[in-house]
């Protein structure tokens, strides 16, 4: 896309990114298996001894217990089912909210612990492809399960406790907010995706923005991630740019990465919101000669979803 996002963000526990798929560096052992079925309930590995061989303790949300024979023989993933949760089934391409605990399968030390308290950890859209997928499978909000992830040299075998807490909406779910006078009108179709109409007159030319849908998520702060859904037009052609929408949502660190006006757009905002923002040459792609290959010279609307955020994970 044209926001140019960041490489991996980074969170406290190594087998969080390796299950989210968003490690810059996954361990070549901790990939998906390449029979993966199409079907996320057909996609679950099964358990075996060295996911049956551990103990959990711990309420489902909470920061897991594990007790096993140490060294663990861990040679496949493998998933054993701890707690099963009695919400709904997980849908492939879900967008889902998980907590996990990871212990060293060769000691048995707690690697740590993420994603228990909101903004700590993003949700990760669920695939039978991913690992994540391979090891929850269409399991019900609730369920917790013990995977076994296989090890290498520089990334040692480990025990993960994955919790699924809950399925976050694709598009922001805040209450409505009465638009501003003179901004560009916002319609939203049945499953979200926006079209903007703007309004006749200059172009404006400074920053400006408005909340369209007040979340009651935590707020977003500079350099914390974010994951947003996302729809852009140029003003000055009247055409759509650039969008999330009919992909899958885009995350990135706030004050990196991306244009001024889109960190601008996001920070200080409620999780669950959605905010227009209308950004000049000077908080987006700069001055210059007008053309739709680089942006530079021109005025870009933006509507942006918030759908999640994991706080300081600017390095």
């Amino acid at each position: 896309m044209r926001i140019r996002p960041l490489a991996a963000l980074s969170v406290a526990a190594l087998a969080a990114l390796t299950l989210a798929g968003c490690s810059s560096s996954a361990a070549p052992s901790a990939s998906p298996s390449t029979s993966a079925a199409a079907d996320l309930c057909s996609a679950k590995v099964k358990s075996g001894a060295a996911s049956d061989a551990v103990k959990v303790s711990g309420s489902v949300g909470k920061e897991a217990t594990a007790s096993f024979d140490k060294p663990l023989d861990i040679t496949a993933l493998q998933s054993s089912v701890v707690t099963k949760g009695s919400g709904d089934k997980i849908r492939n391409g879900d967008l889902v909210q998980f907590a996990l605990t990871e212990f060293n399968a060769q000691t048995g030390a707690k690697n740590g612990a993420i994603g228990q308290t909101d903004g700590t950890l993003l949700p990760q859209q669920i695939s039978a492809n991913s690992v994540l997928g391979q090891v929850l499978g269409c399991a019900t909000v609730g369920t917790r399960v013990v995977a076994t992830i296989p090890g290498d040299e520089s990334n040692p075998a480990s025990v993960d406790i994955v919790d699924v807490l809950k399925v976050v909406p694709n598009a922001a779910w805040g209450t409505p907010v009465d638009p501003k006078e003179g901004f560009p009108k916002v319609k939203l179709a049945k499953d979200g995706t926006p079209s903007v109409t703007l309004p006749k007159g200059d172009i404006p030319t400074a920053f400006e923005k408005e909340t369209l849908k007040k979340g009651d998520g935590p707020v977003v702060a500079a350099g914390d991630g974010v994951l947003v859904q996302y729809y852009g037009v140029s003003w000055n052609s009247g055409k759509v740019f650039d969008k999330s929408w009919g992909k899958q949502p885009f995350s990135f660190t706030v004050g990196s990465g991306v244009v001024q006006g889109f960190t601008d757009a996001v920070k200080g905002e409620t999780v669950g919101s959605q905010v227009l923002a209308v950004l000049p040459p000077s908080v987006a792609y700069g001055t210059g000669t007008i053309n739709d290959k680089d942006l530079k010279g021109q005025t870009l609307v933006f509507v942006v979803d918030i759908l999640g955020v994991q706080h300081g994970t600017a390095q």
